[in-house]
């Protein structure tokens, strides 16, 4: 088995108790979590060969991001050491039709101030089997752009295959210069991992008959997004969730994937949440495992998506489910009785 790696930045996350507003709080909960590292951790629990590579700074709190993800198995040998800030973000939980709120403190941390002599891409590549990265971190600075394509061209000069979540994200960058910068990294890509809006965000690749807001979503229209991404980028996989936003509290939730040659639809989850962050995340690393494990299409799309639906009944960033309650539900077993 090769190694799985993932690059990114970890953050710290400082969020209300329970569903506490920011301007009431007296007291935040801490943990540590971010897209790639999420990713990372889900693969580790799989039995995966997980490495997260970022920079962070030597002192206490660096440290302590690289100890939580020490704990739950992630390699992180190739972190670099450096820098003097931890990205933080604010989050409070929504509730109902109170949506949840996210703020970032993020700027001038050390892994948006890397450079490209961090990295020593064909030293990381070795024996890697399988490269993640978001489309968060090239959206962090124009030297992390830069350090990304590299890493993407490297990757695929090792064999590597290469999988982006697109994960848009308007506060960090515009959709102009996401598209500019994405175009280019994507070339490089195997698999495309989107939620229902981000291609449009991205690459202005919109869904026919689809109204995110209201949560009608056209599996027809997300068909023809994925063939369109395949097509332009030649891609392997195109895999897009579909989440119907009925509150903060309740989503319907399902995803779709394209291989060039099918489509294939996932069986649809009605979801009472407890904590949504890393959705999109577990998913894409459920997607990483069945895909890497021999799957056949159909199953890896399902194991994906029963994965995600599992992570928004826990608290914090990490997917912390074991292989054996991903399979019990993706069986159809989402009854929620007491395991004695």
């Amino acid at each position: 088995m090769g190694k799985f790696v993932t690059f990114g930045e970890i953050m710290l996350r400082l969020a209300p108790i329970g569903y506490d507003r920011f301007v009431q709080s007296k007291e935040f909960g801490v943990v540590y979590g971010g897209g790639e590292a999420n990713v990372a951790v889900s693969l580790a629990n799989y039995g995966k060969d997980a490495y997260f590579v970022t920079k962070l700074p030597k002192h206490e709190i660096g440290q302590s991001a690289v100890n939580e993800l020490r704990r739950y198995g992630v390699n992180t040998s190739l972190i670099t050491r450096g820098g003097d800030r931890v990205g933080i973000y604010f989050c409070e939980k929504g509730a109902s039709q109170r949506p949840s709120k996210v703020i970032y403190d993020r700027a001038h941390s050390a892994i948006a101030e890397a450079k490209k002599e961090d990295f020593n891409w064909e030293e990381i590549f070795e024996g890697a089997e399988w490269f993640h990265f978001t489309g968060i971190t090239p959206a962090l600075s124009d030297n992390c752009a830069e350090i990304t394509l590299e890493a993407v061209k490297a990757a695929k000069e090792a064999g590597v295959t290469v999988s982006v979540d697109l994960n848009y994200r308007k506060k960090l960058w515009s959709t102009e210069k996401a598209g500019k910068v994405m175009g280019e990294i994507v070339k490089y890509c195997d698999v495309v991992i989107a939620n229902e809006e981000d291609a449009e965000k991205v690459f202005g690749i919109k869904a026919e008959e689809t109204n995110i807001t209201s949560g009608h979503l056209s599996d027809e229209g997300y068909k023809k997004v994925a063939q369109e991404l395949a097509d332009r980028f030649g891609l392997k996989y195109v895999a897009i969730t579909l989440r119907e936003s009925f509150s903060a509290s309740d989503n319907g939730w399902s995803a779709m994937m394209y291989d060039t040659k099918e489509f294939y639809k996932s069986k649809r989850y009605d979801v009472r949440i407890v904590d949504r962050v890393g959705g999109g995340d577990s998913f894409g690393a459920g997607l990483i495992y069945g895909l890497s494990s021999g799957m056949s299409n159909q199953d890896a799309l399902e194991y994906a998506v029963a994965a995600s639906c599992l992570k928004h009944t826990i608290e914090g960033d990490f997917n912390l489910v074991s292989i054996e309650e991903v399979e019990t539900l993706m069986k159809g077993d989402a009854s929620g009785r007491v395991q004695r």
